[in-house]
């Protein structure tokens, strides 16, 4: 590795995540992205004003929609032990519409997916998302959602697959 790949890898090893694996090891290829994405990937995962239920959330929500096998097999579980209901998660999984109990997942399920399909969020879920997470939670979800982007683009890219002996969850 370069001086900028090692020392890239070792602020993503040092971090918050405490590990080096798929997408992140693609980005070790272009130091300076692998540097800047990992810190932008730790505000987001760690750092947001949302709550981790409702980021992961939006990250599982982000994975599904792009069928990032590796994202979902990551934070599948996170996302169960940060609160969210395992049949939702499965619903979402299987590209299905989860009914939620809950008004804050509802208004991410909402503004997520109309951005990623519709490619912009109608009036009403946009007030309705600053209504619950003012405009810093409502800009944090957009970073969430568009770092989660790059995430599965690059697993999808790069065919980064499930971790050995892992079944392929789309």
């Amino acid at each position: 590795m370069s001086p900028e790949q090692l020392e890239a890898y070792e602020a993503i090893k040092n971090g918050p995540r405490g590990v080096v694996q798929g997408p992140l090891e693609a980005w070790l290829n272009s130091a300076g992205l692998a540097a800047r994405a990992q810190a932008l990937g730790a505000f987001c995962r760690f750092g947001s004003s949302l709550p981790p239920r409702l980021s992961e959330l939006a990250i599982l929500i982000t994975g599904a929609f792009w069928q990032a096998g590796f994202e979902w097999h990551v934070h599948a579980p996170i996302g169960i032990k940060a609160g969210l209901d395992p049949a939702v998660v499965e619903t979402l999984r299987i590209g299905g519409t989860p009914n939620f109990v809950q008004e804050d997942e509802a208004a991410i399920y909402a503004f997520a997916t109309e951005l990623l399909t519709a490619k912009q969020v109608s009036s009403p879920t946009y007030q309705r998302a600053l209504t619950l997470f003012g405009v810093t939670g409502t800009v944090d979800l957009v970073g969430v959602l568009g770092y989660y982007g790059l995430i599965s683009m690059t697993i999808k890219a790069f065919e980064i697959p499930v971790p050995a002996g892992a079944a392929e969850p789309f």
